[in-house]
């Protein structure tokens, strides 16, 4: 069985951002047959070796699971303090009441005006937004999750493996409100219904210890399960548009995302 094609490392320079954004891109067995390619992006492609992408999409090829896809993966900057990966992940429209995310705008428009076209141009792949795809982890999560959702017209499909969807415009001490100051919550209600997009959802039971609301669920899966009431409020549906896969045990690491990686690429990719 042939595997796939590894390519390290590779250097893009942002006008956006300002710097240069380091991505690592896996192509499948046969590359140079095919044409159209879906493709998966995914934040904080720094962990690839970590998450076993490589070893994850072999095992799925090997089985003819998976349809072919190019896989983007896109290095965090954490080179500067504070982390610039606080800066710009987040949601694009809004900073957190820490001002953190001040430039997830500067991010969605490197990922729109700068890498979307450039990889069109340079890989075998379809542009339409029915075969491109993010994924991401924690705080790379919801910027997945607020990429896809304000740019239908670009994405049609997210993973979110235990998403930051607590970030919120208020600190608990300044009259904090779950309704009102849960960002992304705020912005799927305030939002519109798109066709054809699709959102899958991890979480593990063993992610924090935290409930503010002392309802007996720790927040992470509060969160993720209240943004998926506000998904269907708006006309997706569970099962169909949404899927949500709850790890037991499973914690807010690179180890359990690693697990949960093949159960989301037979969603995204499978036969």
């Amino acid at each position: 069985m042939q595997k796939v094609s590894v390519f390290k490392n590779q250097k893009f320079q942002s006008k956006f951002l300002n710097r240069e954004v380091i991505y690592d891109v896996i192509l499948p067995p046969n590359y140079e047959k095919i044409t159209n390619l879906k493709v998966l992006y995914m934040n904080d492609g720094q962990d690839f070796d970590q998450l076993k992408i490589e070893q994850t999409l072999n095992n799925l090829y090997a089985a003819s699971t998976i349809q072919p896809l190019v896989f983007v993966g896109l290095h965090a900057n954490e080179s500067e303090f504070p982390p610039s990966r606080l800066q710009e992940y987040g949601t694009a429209s809004i900073s957190d009441y820490k001002n953190r995310g001040n430039l997830a705008g500067a991010y969605q428009s490197f990922i729109t005006s700068e890498l979307f076209p450039f990889v069109i141009s340079n890989y075998k792949v379809s542009s339409l937004n029915i075969d491109n795809y993010f994924c991401g982890f924690s705080l790379g999560g919801l910027s997945a999750m607020d990429l896809v959702w304000g740019n239908p017209s670009f994405f049609s499909k997210v993973g979110v493996f235990s998403g930051s969807f607590w970030w919120r415009k208020k600190a608990y001490e300044d009259g904090y409100d779950d309704h009102n100051d849960r960002i992304m919550q705020v912005l799927v209600r305030e939002g519109s219904f798109s066709k054809g997009q699709k959102f899958w959802f991890e979480c593990g039971t063993n992610d924090e210890q935290d409930d503010r609301n002392k309802n007996g669920i720790i927040d992470s899966i509060d969160d993720t399960l209240d943004l998926i009431k506000e998904l269907e409020a708006k006309g997706y549906k569970r099962g169909e548009d949404i899927e949500y896969v709850e790890i037991e045990g499973g914690e807010h690491n690179l180890k359990t995302w690693s697990e949960a990686m093949p159960i989301f690429m037979k969603w995204l990719f499978e036969k």
